[in-house]
């Protein structure tokens, strides 16, 4: 064989390699996006799923005949599973993978509605809290998408997880409504007048129920928010459509900015400015939280503090998972999903001190303090990792 064959043969060899390898580069990029996409989707389908029965289980526990306080027995019960069971969920996905991670969490995730569908008694209706010990499909998804983009991409790719959210909250809220009103959780036999106009407490309470699921990363917001169904009926003067309407516009909200803003924002600056913009616009959200007085004045400081809830979730989730090594990600966003549970313990507690002997304003200066003195840490504090536009 001529050496001119010879070498025609090899080239041709080589670009049927090369047209292989790039196809198969190709075809990965495809199934890792499809599989980022069914972590979206699965993430939206239970925060969908959560937000509507946080809606019914007020009137589905009175319906059994719990009080008030034993209601918050029941959410502090669900809090504190989720704080167990978050660690243990994380390395679990660690051990055995996201797909297998995913797959338990919705399990637990239809053993959890299943027990609450057929629930016909007050020690069922907490029985059916235990499954969400497991139940943690958001950091599931997390896990997931951490493990499939690289640090440049992973910014932008954790904060459409909040496009999820919104759109969880929007549904959820609306079929918990519609459940509740249309299949006989809420009646007239369960309300109880209050100052001449229909009862609301309890719509109320569910309302903050899922504001209280708001992205967890500053929770000095989060006092504010679990204390929300009394605010709103002895501060604000809401009823139970008018807080429905405001759950509504914290979805659309939640939807734009981690839609629209967000990625963009990612693509432009670097982690360490958008941390340090986000907490300092908390302490803002903080002054402008002292100074309201109408549910006006409130939906206009909802929109900076939206902004600043979902931009500092994605971005501490972004830094805490790239400190660690790739076979601890799960374990340190198992950690960070008990934040919130810790908070919704701990929280009703704290929260009702702070509104009874100082009133709603001490949400805000609380807030403003404490957000001063973390910006003025972040300002002297450099943070533990080569910093890199996602780009």
């Amino acid at each position: 064989m001529s050496p001119k064959a010879s070498s025609g043969g090899e080239e041709e060899a080589s670009g049927m390699r090369s047209k292989t390898l790039g196809e198969s580069v190709c075809s990965g990029k495809v199934e890792r996006g499809q599989a980022i996409l069914v972590a979206y989707l699965i993430a939206t389908l239970e925060l969908t799923f959560l937000f509507m029965q946080t809606g019914v289980m007020p009137y589905l526990a009175k319906s059994l005949g719990l009080d008030s306080v034993g209601l918050g027995y029941l959410q502090t019960t669900f809090g504190v599973l989720q704080l167990v069971g978050g660690p243990i969920f994380g390395r679990f996905a660690d051990q055995f993978g996201a797909r297998a991670a995913l797959i338990l969490s919705c399990a637990s995730g239809s053993a959890f509605f299943l027990l609450m569908s057929i629930s016909t008694s007050i020690p069922l209706l907490f029985l059916s809290r235990l499954p969400a010990v497991f139940m943690h499909g958001l950091p599931g998804a997390q896990k997931l998408i951490t493990d499939l983009t690289t640090a440049s991409q992973r910014t932008n790719a954790l904060g459409k997880l909040g496009l999820c959210f919104g759109i969880g909250i929007i549904i959820g809220s609306a079929l918990g409504g519609v459940l509740s009103t249309k299949f006989g959780c809420a009646n007239s036999s369960h309300s109880v007048p209050m100052r001449g106009r229909v009862p609301t407490g309890k719509g109320k309470q569910s309302r903050a129920m899922c504001l209280s699921h708001l992205p967890r990363p500053n929770r000095t917001q989060g006092l504010f928010l679990i204390k929300f169904s009394i605010i709103s009926m002895d501060f604000f003067g809401l009823e139970a459509v008018e807080s429905g309407y405001l759950m509504s516009y914290f979805g659309v909200l939640q939807m734009v900015v981690q839609g629209l803003v967000t990625g963009k924002l990612t693509n432009h600056c670097t982690e360490r400015t958008l941390l340090r913009l986000s907490v300092f616009i908390f302490a803002g959200v903080g002054l402008g939280m002292a100074l309201m007085r109408t549910v006006w004045h409130y939906c206009i400081v909802a929109v900076p503090m939206v902004f600043a809830f979902g931009m500092l979730g994605t971005i501490t989730d972004s830094i805490l998972t790239k400190a660690v090594p790739s076979s601890d990600t799960g374990t340190m966003l198992g950690i960070c999903a008990s934040v919130q549970p810790l908070t919704q313990t701990v929280g009703p507690t704290i929260g009702g001190v702070l509104y009874k002997q100082f009133g709603v304003t001490s949400f805000g200066y609380l807030q403003l303090i404490v957000n001063i003195g973390w910006f003025v840490y972040l300002l002297k504090s450099k943070i533990p990792r080569r910093e890199m536009k996602s780009r």
